[in-house]
């Protein structure tokens, strides 16, 4: 625009025919019927065009969804290893195949619950040097800790401290049980 604010022009034949042309094809997005619309709706306008991608669908969380999973803070790390937090559990993993660890590890993180324990400490091994990334249980167990079905049982979980293992051990906490809420 020109700057110059207020002042309309008056649109030429062409730009007349033109937009008349444009607004032809225009459908509304909704119909609202007020009671001085009747007479405009009688006249046919042409078919809207439908539209080819569908919108999203949204997701609503469920009601039973838990909550995000939480780290430890550094001062709860720094409690544990110090001793002034007590480790209520402790699973060793070492020698066992995927499909053991994960079901000891079920086993014991609702056994724990049931005992009302806050923390627990589940030991992995680092694995293999060989073998990036460290061994197949370090880098499962967080990953089967988001499951939904380990989720009603751990409010979060993080490394250990270098005292008790480091990156082969996870420090556990363990969720409340509904019964106790």
């Amino acid at each position: 625009m020109n700057g110059r604010r207020g002042k309309s022009r008056s649109l030429s034949e062409e730009e007349r025919t033109l937009w008349t042309d444009v607004t032809r094809g225009i459908a509304p997005l909704r119909t609202v019927l007020l009671p001085q619309a009747e007479a405009l709706t009688q006249i046919s306008a042409p078919a809207p065009i439908k539209a080819t991608a569908k919108p999203a669908p949204q997701r609503r969380p469920k009601p039973d969804a838990q909550p995000a999973l939480a780290p430890l803070d550094r001062r709860a790390k720094q409690r544990i290893a110090r001793g002034r937090d007590a480790i209520d559990g402790r699973l060793d993993l070492h020698g066992l195949t995927q499909a053991q660890a994960h079901g000891a590890l079920l086993r014991f993180l609702q056994t724990a619950q049931t005992r009302d324990a806050r923390l627990v400490m589940v030991i992995t091994g680092k694995g293999s040097r060989s073998t990036e990334g460290g061994g197949v249980l370090k880098r499962q167990v967080p990953l089967w800790l988001k499951l939904p079905e380990f989720r009603a049982l751990v409010v979060g979980f993080d490394d250990a401290h270098r005292t008790h293992g480091g990156e082969g051990a996870l420090y556990v906490r363990v969720r409340r049980s509904r019964g106790m809420e």
